[in-house]
């Protein structure tokens, strides 16, 4: 039951989140240092109030093993929103976070020496082919859509590139910490809510480095067109609506991502996280009309294809279905 609820969790927050996500940054794309303070604020008070009572409950993990893993988060979601200023569109944004299993091979096979099988390699060379596609095809809209000189063409191109390098650490940088993380719940039990609380508590000092870019997007914010809520009655500014929206459904978003960590194997986790991804993909191309073209979706077909060979998917429907005809054939012959 916890498991359906969790996966209901993902597809509802992350889905909602991902719109709104878009929607603040389609009117400022500078603005990833508010949304980032805004989540991790929220959700480091409601677990103070819920998970630690008020400061009165020790961790069961070390403070130290935080700490390392804090910085490792902090750093990644800082670079993924800035990412997003250097002509990164939304969609390419998606696919290329959807490289998580490459990277979690790579530093899987460095650091904890694992090995895998044919279909693992074949799914990883499927994923890397796929955001390749989708890279390349991503950088020729860039040189053309750019309009002036050369040199301004030269400009917008390296600085996309900026962009592309940064996704790319940051997809490393959260593999080593999911690799930390999981060596943490191997030692200590698995406690998704008292992680979720440090994970977004103990960064909040490092946003003191990006006050006054929060406190300009704070103005902007308050600058945009008021709306009206209909269950107070009170105009709002819009952008303040929409941020608060995306808080609310970041948290039921991660929420539900650390439930799944606890109730399920890692490939199932991998696997409903993927497709809450594609069907996102697809919402924002098709409601933003994001530019997208036919072999943009040769490179996404090939990135989900790769990650279900990766998580054997077709083997569990083979063995579910396999099941099912052997206990029909038993029923006959009784």
């Amino acid at each position: 039951m916890n498991t359906i609820f969790a996966v209901l969790l993902v597809f509802v927050g992350c889905c909602s989140n991902v719109v709104f996500l878009e929607l603040l940054v389609r009117k400022f794309p500078g603005c990833g240092n508010i949304v980032t303070f805004a989540q991790f604020a929220f959700i480091a008070l409601e677990g103070f109030i819920f998970e630690t009572n008020f400061g009165r409950k020790k961790p069961a993990i070390p403070m130290s093993n935080y700490v390392i893993m804090v910085t490792m988060f902090f750093t990644v979601s800082v670079i993924n929103n800035y990412a997003l200023n250097f002509n990164i569109a939304m969609p390419l944004h998606m696919i290329f976070r959807s490289g998580s299993l490459i990277a979690n091979m790579i530093l899987g096979i460095i650091i904890l020496k694992k090995r895998y099988s044919m279909s693992k390699y074949l799914s990883i060379a499927m994923v890397s082919l796929g955001i390749f596609i989708c890279t390349i095809m991503s950088a020729r809209q860039v040189n053309t859509g750019a309009e002036g000189s050369e040199d301004q063409d030269v400009y917008a191109f390296l600085h996309w590139l900026l962009g592309i390098a940064m996704l790319t650490f940051a997809l490393l940088m959260s593999a080593r910490m999911g690799i930390f993380q999981e060596t943490l719940y191997k030692q200590y039990g698995k406690h998704s809510k008292e992680a979720l609380f440090y994970n977004h508590c103990l960064p909040l000092p490092g946003f003191l480095l990006l006050s006054s870019d929060i406190y300009n997007h704070g103005v902007l914010f308050s600058q945009s067109t008021p709306v009206e809520v209909p269950v107070i009655g009170q105009a709002v500014p819009v952008m303040w609506l929409y941020l608060l929206i995306n808080v609310i459904t970041q948290y039921v978003c991660i929420r539900g991502v650390f439930i799944l960590t606890t109730e399920c194997a890692s490939l199932t986790v991998t696997l409903v996280v993927t497709l809450r991804k594609f069907i996102s993909l697809i919402f924002s191309i098709l409601y933003f009309k994001n530019p997208f073209t036919a072999w943009h979706w040769v490179g996404t077909a090939v990135v989900f294809l790769g990650t279900l060979i990766y998580t054997e998917v077709w083997t569990s429907v083979r063995m579910a279905l396999r099941g099912k005809e052997e206990l029909k054939e038993k029923k006959k012959l009784r």
